[in-house]
């Protein structure tokens, strides 16, 4: 079944620019069998396991993280990008493949001790994920395990969360 899913992703060349092969998963969630499936084949992880909220990161992240949080009956949270979000935030830089980039979460987003996941459809060079994992442990919430659709193993991003458990549907 993940050959299909895999098969259901589109490649972009040089996209954002050149030399970055982009994968696009709006393909696949357009399709409702594999965009069902991979929900269901993530979502299987965590059904019982406690799970009180999905942070979505910006901007495919809450996509796939409502979907899964709807899915387990956990809550969401959503990390965005400077100036998107309406109450006091926390901001946190990073590197990415690309640039440079900050996000920002809610300051009163967790409790201590939440037990919480990260949804993203793409583990690349780790520095989204990174700086997600530093917030939310920043904030006392305890990141069960980081989800993400595809990881691209070759770029290493496992490097750059903090040794939280990583899962990847897809790996390139």
């Amino acid at each position: 079944m993940t050959e299909r899913l895999k098969q259901a992703i589109r490649d972009i060349p040089d996209f954002p620019k050149k030399g970055i092969l982009f994968k696009d998963i709006t393909t696949l969630c357009k399709d409702p069998v594999s965009f069902q499936r991979t929900v269901d084949l993530l979502a299987h992880r965590y059904i019982g396991k406690g799970i009180e909220l999905v942070v979505g990161v910006e901007a495919r992240g809450f996509v796939i993280g409502a979907a899964l949080a709807y899915k387990i009956g956990a809550g969401v949270v959503l990390v965005r990008k400077p100036g998107k979000l309406p109450h006091k935030t926390i901001k946190k830089s990073y590197a990415l493949e690309y640039g440079e980039d900050t996000l920002e979460i809610h300051e009163d987003s967790f409790e201590p001790g939440q037990k919480v996941i990260i949804a993203d459809d793409l583990l690349a060079t780790g520095g989204t994920a990174g700086a997600v994992v530093e917030l939310v442990k920043g904030m006392g919430a305890e990141v069960v395990e980081c989800a993400f659709i595809i990881e691209l193993e070759e770029l290493e991003g496992r490097k750059k969360l903090g040794g939280s458990p990583i899962f990847s549907l897809l790996k390139y």
